[in-house]
């Protein structure tokens, strides 16, 4: 198998872009991360963004933006392709799962997405928090989901999420198979409210976890919310333990060596 590639979610950055855009990019680089995924852009920002990926190497196998339905399908998109990715994540938030039937109306703008995105020649994927693996109505909504959606949607999995809610990550992509190309890897105390550590630190099989889905997973992406301690550390830290435990490969100069 081939070890993948870890990239960093660049919201777990997001205090540090806000002040110094150029200068976190390149700190990203440094930390020998072979990616990101950015979110909430637009095309113009997305430019702006993509000569800096380039500049420093750093690719960018999908990006977390808005539903891309109604009157902001076309920039959503436009966005994507000018940041040159393959993929396009998006997802509902806490309030829009509250039955079975909300559920039912989620999975239809999923679809809906996920026409649009592949008629521009993109993948479109599903990101989740912990309201997804919690019971509704004595059914699961990631279940329902499962039996609703199109099946070329593909799920990036937030394991730390998963965890949280009270499921187990490595049970729950057993069920996914080869539709979780992407995996959010995080760690901490899986209690919601309270902030993530480096990866490595916390309550997660990370190794476990990884190793479940080695069949297929295209990237590992990086992502802290918020930190018990200071971010970029933790960021450098989650890099290093990923890396030196051979679950994952950083850029060119730091994969050589890394296929097994």
């Amino acid at each position: 198998m081939t070890t993948p590639p870890v990239g960093l979610q660049l919201f777990t950055v997001r205090d540090a872009l806000k002040k110094d855009l150029a200068g976190t990019i390149e700190k990203v680089a440094e930390v020998g991360f072979a990616g990101v995924e950015p979110f909430g852009l637009n095309p113009q920002g997305a430019g702006e963004l993509k000569e800096l990926l380039d500049r420093f190497e750093l690719e960018v196998p999908s990006v977390h933006v808005p539903m891309p339905v109604g009157e902001r399908q076309e920039e959503v998109i436009d966005t994507v392709l000018t940041l040159g990715s393959p993929r396009l994540v998006s997802g509902f938030g806490r309030g829009e799962f509250r039955d079975l039937e909300s559920v039912a109306r989620c999975s239809e703008l999923f679809n809906e997405a996920h026409q649009a995105s592949a008629a521009r020649g993109l993948s479109f994927g599903i990101h989740n928090h912990w309201w997804e693996y919690e019971p509704l109505e004595g059914r699961y909504p990631y279940r329902e989901m499962l039996e609703q959606l199109d099946p070329g949607i593909f799920f990036e999995l937030d394991v730390y999420w998963v965890k949280t809610a009270g499921l187990d990550p490595v049970a729950v992509l057993s069920e996914l198979g080869e539709r979780t190309p992407i995996l959010h890897v995080k760690d901490g105390p899986a209690v919601k409210g309270q902030p993530m550590v480096a990866v490595g630190r916390g309550a997660l099989d990370i190794e476990g976890i990884i190793a479940s889905n080695e069949a297929n997973t295209e990237w590992l992406m990086v992502e802290l919310d918020e930190c018990a301690t200071d971010m970029i550390a933790a960021v450098s830290e989650s890099f290093e333990f990923l890396t030196r435990n051979g679950l994952a490969r950083g850029s060119l100069e730091d994969s050589l060596g890394g296929q097994d």
